[in-house]
């Protein structure tokens, strides 16, 4: 079982930065897969940036303006959001996918509202 705690969600005005990190429980952190996704009101929930192994990808709307990262000494992954947009406001969470088990796990979500 992995379970997942997100942070640093927030109010910015567009424009500006914020980091989310995710702390994960567990032994087996090194070998899952993370990423963060979100879920605007009335949207489905759409991937924004996954790290596996040694790559990682972005949805076409956050290239260039969102980093995922991981520390797998510390069991974290952060997702720096730089340049944020009034459509970037939603709900973020956090993800883990075990492949060897194939077995999603999922944070509580954070909120991060850009506005003006």
């Amino acid at each position: 079982q992995v379970q997942l705690v997100e942070s640093g969600g927030g109010l910015v005005q567009p424009g500006g930065s914020l980091r989310l990190s995710c702390s994960a429980s567990g032994s087996i952190f090194s070998i899952l897969h993370m990423g963060w996704y979100r879920q605007a009101p009335g949207k489905q929930r759409e991937l924004v940036a996954v790290t596996r192994g040694g790559s990682t990808s972005y949805a076409d709307s956050v290239k260039g303006r969102f980093t995922i990262s991981r520390d797998n000494a510390k069991n974290t992954v952060s997702l720096q959001m730089n340049s944020l947009k009034l459509e970037d406001t939603a709900v973020y969470y956090c993800n883990a996918y075990w492949p060897g088990a194939r077995r999603d796990f999922w944070g509580q979500g954070t909120q991060v509202t850009v506005s003006s």
